[in-house]
């Protein structure tokens, strides 16, 4: 049951008024991105319905464009369930995602003020407080949601200083995604990541491009290659 696996004030409140069907996707997306909903789980309309507090339609509507989306598979007499990446599927989209943050950093550099790197100073800090509150395993501390929050706050503020609409929409599609790669590694890669966070704050205040792209590219490799040997030290234990 859907109860059993969420806890206490996981669930989001939907505001009312707007489109019903649209803030029941962006409820169940959110629920998905940050693992309070994990892969494979089984997601029951009537069970869904209920904690949200609407009725089955709009569920079923969300439930359906969530499969179109990638984020739940549909089977046959089966029902839905939280689609499970394959080591692949994550594998290239941290790929991709490591081009363009990489090009984010490197326009960051050649554009951000003094303002931007303050701003960065802040969302740094702010990461630091969170992820101290982090365990290493990153698997039941309340402190990972924080920590994940501040991950994709910094991340988007590089993004917003590149100043490119185009490469921020574009990464706004993949962010979504990665989050949901990084939130089982965050209390792996803990205070690490925001040694590299600081780093690349160095890189951009003194507006050196290339140190800046591969500072972001070394960043994000890693936490590409900490979620691969995390799944295959997983893929191990179950065989």
């Amino acid at each position: 049951m859907l109860s059993e696996g969420l806890s206490q004030g996981a669930m989001p409140k939907l505001e009312r008024p707007g489109p019903l069907r649209e803030r029941v996707y962006e409820a169940l997306l959110e629920l998905i991105t940050t693992r309070a909903l994990v892969p494979g789980q089984h997601l029951i309309e009537s069970d869904l319905a209920g904690h949200l507090g609407v009725s089955r339609q709009p569920v079923r509507e969300a439930l359906q464009r969530l499969n179109t989306d990638g984020w739940v598979d549909l089977r046959p007499a089966q029902g839905a369930f939280v689609h499970e990446p394959t080591e692949e599927e994550a594998d290239q989209l941290l790929t991709v995602r490591t081009l363009l943050e990489a090009e984010a950093a490197r326009l960051a550099a050649a554009n951000a003020g003094a303002a931007g790197v303050a701003d960065l100073e802040k969302l740094c800090a702010e990461g630091e407080r969170a992820v101290a509150d982090v365990d290493e395993d990153g698997d039941v501390d309340e402190g990972v949601d924080a920590a994940v929050a501040a991950n994709a706050a910094f991340h988007a503020k590089v993004m917003e200083l590149a100043g490119n609409a185009v490469l921020a929409e574009l990464a706004a599609q993949v962010g979504r995604r990665a989050r949901w790669c990084y939130t089982p590694v965050a209390g792996q890669r803990g205070k690490q990541s925001w040694t590299e966070h600081r780093e690349l704050i160095a890189a951009i205040a003194d507006h050196d491009e290339a140190r800046a792209t591969a500072v972001m590219r070394e960043h994000t490799e890693h936490t590409r290659r900490t979620y691969r040997e995390r799944e295959r030290d997983q893929e191990g234990e179950r065989g």
